[in-house]
């Protein structure tokens, strides 16, 4: 049932042939089958459909799907086209608009990211039907963690953007001498609101990093 787009897969291959991820994958079955769960089956790995291992810039760690009907489309933090913002991409949005001047979108689907170069990943990749956390702890953590992991030996020069302890953990062991590591509050609203996200202008300082190592910036 789970399908690493081929992108991925030949770098994740040992991983997918653990004892945990086929554990991992018989409960996702299981779950599909008989409950109502996000994003889709078909969305499961959007991130990683939408950013390849070779054109990875920037990783923005989330943590489980959004776990309202049509919010989850594989993408953390972002929602369909038609869809109101939740409370926490409003604030990304406005810390937006005061760090690069950027007016507020009308779309919350933050695809154009991923296509940049942006992997939008969360620890979690799915979540059942209005029970927030419900997939913790049946192996998509150890997953993601792979992939962090794969990236952050691989690769150069990345940005990691870790907000809220729950991302910071995660990303804990990425080696600050090779990567750019910007770390803040979360931009919910009880993050926000106690003076952890706003100010942060970590678009701007992501995007002055990228032109210095030679990459083209992000056009959030």
């Amino acid at each position: 049932m789970l399908c690493v787009p081929s992108t991925w897969s030949f770098l994740l291959q040992e991983e997918i042939e653990k004892p945990y991820f086929q554990d991992l994958n018989r409960f996702i079955s299981e779950e599909y089958s008989h409950n109502l769960c996000f994003p889709p089956v078909a969305q499961i790995f959007t991130a990683f459909d939408h950013c390849t291992f070779d054109n990875t810039k920037v990783v923005i760690i989330g943590q489980d799907p959004y776990h309202g009907l049509g919010q989850a489309h594989g993408l953390s933090f972002s929602v369909p086209d038609t869809l109101p913002f939740p409370p926490s991409l409003h604030n990304i949005f406005k810390e937006l608009a005061s760090d690069l001047g950027i007016p507020v979108p009308q779309s919350g689907c933050l695809q154009h990211w991923a296509t940049q170069g942006v992997l939008l990943l969360n620890a979690i990749l799915t979540v059942r039907a209005h029970e927030a956390g419900s997939h913790q702890r049946k192996g998509w953590e150890k997953f993601t963690d792979a992939v962090i992991q794969k990236l952050a030996n691989e690769k150069n020069n990345l940005v990691f953007l870790l907000w809220g302890s729950y991302a910071q953990k995660k990303g804990q062991w990425i080696d600050r001498s090779r990567h750019l590591v910007l770390e803040s509050g979360h931009p919910s609203p009880l993050s926000a609101n106690r003076g952890l996200w706003f100010g942060n202008r970590h678009f701007s300082q992501t995007n002055a990093y990228l032109l210095k190592h030679h990459n083209q910036e992000i056009r959030w």
